[in-house]
């Protein structure tokens, strides 16, 4: 009979050592696969299962390392981290790639009329609000109120910016007017992220020991972790957004697309999603997910209530969220 599987191995951290770059990329391509959004109740209820029980020492029989790493990633996939709720399906970062390669492909195949601006920028910024809300950092609710802030200002941002652009540009390169749609993209994130978590700006996000212990709430970790946030998601938009014009360009002087004009949109959708296979981990992986901050960089009064109460402690972590 085989080995009963240790209950010693660290499933709060991920596999793969998160200190690299490496580490952190295997990480979110695994985190960020998109055939885990095809996962069924069943098969994540059963993972749920294996990892609340291993945490309390229990082992399933038969389980190996290999099968509780598949579970500890299928329910890291689905359950927020602080919370431990379920993750809106849509919201969950498996579904980033074919959400955002549909949203985005058409955002930059219909940007030259008003209408088309709106609608796809408005169903950007509802994506970008599920997303925002559904892996904000900490366990504190945002009140509808707050919610509804976020979500006007940075719908209004993104179509502000997206019409500003396209009048600019409509005497100017045809190849120029392709960037406007990143350019809103951009913009939006710069308003929606630190909106939808503006809670966590204002009360500050749980921060901790090395050992996971609570220290407190900070909001200087707060503010380090959306602009950490912010500069991945607007990195991870940038390939997907940046590449596809100029080969767009490129192929709508050609014979096929002008025979068959209605094929646009299925390419860029392409084009935009073999893109985001790769940005969205890579992208996601620039900074630590537990993120850290000096105990000198965080408020003077939380300084002196960890030096009184932890004398040893000189930086703390948190989760920067996504």
């Amino acid at each position: 009979m085989a080995a009963e599987l240790p209950t010693s191995i660290n499933i709060k951290e991920p596999r793969w050592d998160q200190s690299t770059f490496v580490g952190r990329a295997k990480h979110f391509f695994t985190v960020t696969d998109p055939r885990n959004i095809l996962l069924t109740n069943e098969q994540l209820a059963n993972s749920h299962k294996v990892i609340t029980d291993y945490r309390k020492g229990i082992v399933s029989p038969g389980l190996t390392e290999d099968e509780l790493w598949r579970a500890k990633y299928v329910f890291d996939s689905a359950f927020h981290p602080d919370t431990g709720e379920k993750m809106i399906l849509i919201g969950r970062m498996s579904a980033q790639v074919p959400m955002n390669m549909t949203i985005t492909g058409c955002m930059m195949t219909f940007y030259k009329t008003t209408p088309a601006v709106l609608l796809w920028q408005w169903i950007n910024q509802s994506f970008n609000a599920i997303v925002n809300y559904t892996n904000r950092s900490g366990d504190a609710p945002l009140t509808v109120s707050q919610l509804g802030t976020a979500y006007v200002s940075a719908t209004t941002g993104a179509v502000a910016t997206a019409l500003g652009l396209n009048a600019l540009t409509k005497h100017i390169s045809p190849l120029i007017g392709r960037f406007v749609p990143f350019a809103a993209v951009a913009a939006a994130n710069c308003i929606n992220i630190p909106l939808m978590r503006q809670r966590e700006l204002k009360h500050g996000i749980p921060i901790t020991d090395e050992n996971d212990n609570r220290l407190g709430e900070s909001t200087n970790a707060a503010k380090q972790a959306i602009s950490q946030v912010v500069v991945s998601r607007i990195l991870m938009a940038s390939p997907g957004m940046a590449i596809p014009p100029f080969l767009m360009n490129h192929l709508e002087k050609k014979a096929f697309l002008r025979k068959f004009p209605w094929m646009s949109a299925p390419i860029q959708v392409g084009l935009v999603g073999f893109c985001l296979v790769f940005a969205t981990p890579l992208c996601c992986a620039l900074f630590p997910q537990k993120s850290s901050i000096s105990v000198s960089r965080l408020e003077p009064e939380l300084q002196e209530k960890i030096r009184a109460n932890n004398p040893g402690v000189e930086r703390v972590y948190f989760n920067k969220g996504l």
